[in-house]
């Protein structure tokens, strides 16, 4: 045998299916399976949304680093996107608890809550897309590679939510439960991914230096780590918002006469 096919059967034998899954694997693999989960690479359309930002630019409203940055953090503190990761964790604990009935009065309650259509399309195609690639994904995966799942692929709730409009946080929150990601990393993959695609949209849109959106990511690193904290502890009754700049900005967008982003 040659060296390379020594080293191929080696690196096989090491990385293949003969690979033991240990405790330590295990938590390397959940790391793994959330930067997947939130990585901006998902192909569920989330980089073709700006959630109003295209129509602010296009209005003089936004139009620096600091004024994207500030936009970021106050809806971070007060605005939807603490709603819709709220409803991740209890996607979470209601797949984990198999309470498919209130799985699925969760995801009608948030598409009843958004505040226009354009947003609740946005959840909706990036629901379906993420929770149809998830099944694919899941069919493809030898069994004795990642911890046993939560989810079986015949659980009925995930039949009705192909079948009607799944929201984006709802399959998000399905996801993160068979995958067995912590529920308070599964908040910060959310919101950290929620971030990086308006930070994207506002380098396209501003335009901003990729050196300056990554600041700013970093800049938000303790905002990102105190809402998912809070969102953790938020009962049902406090999952409210006050978002009008964002519900205006995209309902202007829905009728912008020149766009680059969806809606």
């Amino acid at each position: 045998m040659n060296d390379e096919a020594s080293y191929g059967a080696s690196y096989g034998a090491g990385y293949g299916a003969d690979c033991e899954i240990t405790s330590t694997t295990t938590s390397a693999m959940q790391i793994l399976r959330l930067l997947q989960l939130s990585s901006s690479t998902l192909p569920v359309g989330a980089y073709t949304y700006s959630e109003g930002l295209e129509y602010l630019v296009e209005a003089g409203s936004m139009n620096s680093a600091t004024l994207l940055q500030d936009w970021l953090k106050q809806e971070l503190t007060y605005g939807s996107i603490r709603v819709e990761s709220g409803l991740v964790l209890r996607a979470y604990q209601t797949t984990l608890s198999q309470d498919g009935e209130s799985l699925l009065g969760w995801n009608n309650w948030w598409s009843a809550a958004r505040d226009t259509e354009e947003m609740r399309l946005q959840s909706w195609q990036m629901g379906r897309s993420l929770l149809q690639l998830f099944l694919t994904l899941e069919e493809s995966v030898p069994t004795s590679h990642v911890p046993t799942s939560h989810v079986n692929k015949t659980w009925p709730p995930l039949e009705t939510l192909l079948a009607q409009d799944c929201n984006f946080a709802i399959a998000f929150g399905i996801i993160a439960a068979a995958w067995k990601i912590e529920p308070a990393h599964a908040l910060l993959g959310h919101l950290q991914s929620w971030a990086t695609n308006l930070i994207a949209a506002g380098i396209k849109l501003i335009p901003l230096g990729q050196t300056a959106g990554q600041q700013m990511l970093l800049n938000l690193q303790p905002v990102l780590e105190c809402a998912a904290q809070e969102i953790l502890d938020l009962p049902n009754e406090a999952l409210e918002s006050c978002g009008w700049g964002l519900s205006l900005a995209s309902m202007a967008h829905e009728t912008q006469y020149s766009r680059l982003f969806r809606s």
